[in-house]
């Protein structure tokens, strides 16, 4: 896993800059940490290239950028991610001629490149987002992997396009203002996860399953891969049956590593069916497979179930290591060190923008950061609810039949209003609802459907499209952004686009077989798990009901309020802030504690950013 950034630029030779070399190299320092291995720079006449590595496959022989020298010019590469089937393509490679002086799976990208072209991205089975300079050609080519879990930003120039890992390194060219305006922040707020959306004026991602050619000709894009509407012919044991076969397979691809790997296990349904296949990958290979959790001083003893969180993780964890016999660790946090403001100014770094989810994020950070003491590379049971139906919202009927994302008519004790907290000028000029709406019938309006369809189905197949091509998006680059700010690198089984373009088509009726939740991957994992763990109920990511931790929020936000000139309040309501500081802790809401962490988030993401805003 690694970072990328450069730029190519038709109108200007980049060597006519007697600060070239300095711009690329400090656009490729901002990817440091996602690469702590190795960095490279590639330069060519129109073309800069950066590069920065988490060696994990072919430690020695993968350095990059990657250039195949040609009688017609170079084609070179910056690649990040990991492709899961490269033996069998370097295989069909060999057959045709290329050569090899490496095992890794970056050379397969590039030979794979020279033979098909921007139709390499195809043939792929992984997660990715590569940068290939094809001399030959004069062109810059853009690929990121199907379901986006690699991510890949660009911003157009007068004469071709910038373009990074994250939107920190296209920010650190010198000619890019740091620009966020009204639309800017209507995502921010809004929370459909449009699609291209970064925050920044002028930025935009690589939308998943899409190469982007850039020449003299200017720039276009192409989808290579979308999900598409299909019968499903599977009876319910037969689709059972395929489920676990293709989980099997994947997961015996993804635990191919040349560094340290584990998996995350929570206890719950999805990271514990990864773990129990990862484990018996293990034992076949004569090995044993590292697990982490992560958990809270005290939690288990204090818990207390709602309507979210009926059951601690602990107990569950427990039976699966003793399962699966995995060697395990806990990482037990200290709530006090969730609400440390130099933790939220590395998270905030980390992910170019002022999310404000607080805790989940501050914890998820840490808990990668223990883990890559002792390990690179781990597997996630990320996907799998978007997938299968997990979340709470797929069956209350007042959130799944609402006209809107079901993420965000879902109301629980945590709930809140999003624009409770703005400026009330901005929170009028902004119109989120109505941003809202309209993004909601982009997005179904996106969807295919089998003709004949009974309207019930129709409906379920929407809402499983909004959240494959939407929510998870989201969470992905989450969990991007957080481990590889560490640099670990974390893979998603449940992610892989041959069980996405299966499951997604199996009607919602075989879904929702037995009524509850991810009836099927229950079903297909059944024999890997103990019984408690496939009959419990979602949990989501732990978080700690410690009153210590509101107390020491609202400390710091009284000193937020404290700076009268700070920016914050052309974006927050001082009115608002102010009377959630001057509550007893004990009565703030889980609501309101999520607001004073937006609050606080947007105060260090303006201070380390120093964001021009244009918000009139």
């Amino acid at each position: 896993m690694c970072g990328i950034c450069g730029w190519v630029d038709f109108d200007r030779d980049p060597n006519e800059r007697g600060d070239r070399d300095e711009i690329v190299a400090a656009m490729t320092a901002t990817l440091a940490e996602r690469g702590p291995d190795a960095g490279g720079i590639f330069t060519d006449r129109y073309v800069a290239l950066g590069h920065r590595r988490l060696a994990v496959i072919d430690v020695p022989g993968g350095v990059q950028p990657m250039v195949a020298r040609t009688p017609a010019g170079p084609v070179a590469l910056v690649y990040s991610g990991e492709v899961y089937n490269f033996v069998e393509l370097r295989d069909e490679l060999v057959s045709r001629g290329h050569h090899f002086t490496t095992r890794s799976d970056t050379e397969v990208v590039l030979r794979g490149y020279q033979e098909w072209g921007d139709r390499v991205a195809e043939r792929l089975n992984g997660m990715y987002a590569f940068a290939v300079w094809d001399g030959p050609a004069q062109r810059l080519v853009l690929v990121r992997d199907r379901v986006g879990i690699k991510p890949l930003y660009l911003r157009r120039t007068p004469g071709g396009v910038l373009f990074g890992s994250e939107p920190k390194a296209i920010l650190a060219h010198p000619e890019v203002p740091r620009v966020v305006d009204l639309d800017c922040l209507h995502e921010l707020i809004g929370f459909t996860k449009t699609p291209g959306w970064a925050l920044w004026k002028d930025i935009r991602e690589v939308l998943p399953a899409t190469t982007v050619t850039i020449d003299r000709a200017g720039m276009r894009e192409r989808t290579y891969w979308s999900l598409a509407a299909a019968e499903h012919p599977d009876d319910l044991d037969t689709t059972t049956d395929r489920i676990g076969a293709l989980l099997h397979d994947i997961v015996r691809r993804q635990v191919v590593s040349d560094v340290e790997l584990c998996c995350l296990l929570s206890g719950g349904l999805d990271s514990s069916a990864v773990t129990a296949l990862a484990a018996a990958q293990a034992r076949r290979s004569g090995s044993e497979l590292r697990t982490f959790t992560v958990d809270f001083i005290g939690l288990e003893d204090s818990f207390r179930p709602d309507e979210m969180r009926q059951t601690p993780d602990a107990p569950f964890v427990r039976e699966v290591v003793a399962k699966v016999g995995s060697r395990h660790r806990d990482v037990v946090l200290d709530p006090a060190e969730l609400v440390d403001p130099d933790l939220r100014r590395a998270v905030v770094a980390c992910r170019d923008m002022p999310i404000g989810l607080g805790d989940i994020d501050s914890s998820m950070y840490l808990l990668f950061r223990r883990i890559r003491q002792e390990a690179t590379v781990t597997l996630s049971g990320e996907f799998a609810d978007e997938l299968f139906g997990g979340y709470l919202w797929f069956h209350v009927p007042a959130a799944r039949d609402a006209p809107t994302f079901p993420w965000l008519a879902f109301q629980n004790a945590i709930t809140t209003d999003r624009t409770a907290l703005l400026h009330p000028g901005l929170r009028e000029r902004l119109d989120v609802a109505g941003y809202i709406a309209d993004q909601y019938s982009a997005a179904v309006a996106a969807v295919e459907h089998l003709p004949g369809s009974n309207p019930f189905e129709r409906h379920m197949r929407t809402i499983c499209h909004l959240h494959l091509t939407r929510l998870v998006r989201a969470l992905l680059d989450r969990k991007d952004r957080l481990s590889m700010a560490v640099g670990l690198e974390v893979r998603v089984p449940f992610a892989d686009h041959r069980l996405v373009e299966y499951v997604y088509n199996i009607p919602w009726s075989m879904k929702n077989f037995d009524g509850r939740e991810k009836s099927l991957l229950r079903a297909a994992v059944r024999p890997l798990l103990p019984v408690s763990v496939i009959d419990r109920v979602k949990s989501p990511y732990p978080t700690p009901p410690d009153p210590e931790v509101a107390q020491a929020l609202q400390r710091q936000a009284a000193d937020v309020l404290s700076e009268h000139g700070s920016a914050v309040f052309d974006i927050v309501d001082r009115v608002w802030l102010d009377k959630v500081t001057r509550l007893d802790p004990t009565e703030v809401s889980p609501a309101q504690r999520v607001g004073i962490e937006r609050v606080l988030d947007l105060y260090h993401w303006i201070d380390l950013y120093r964001p021009e805003l244009r918000l009139g």
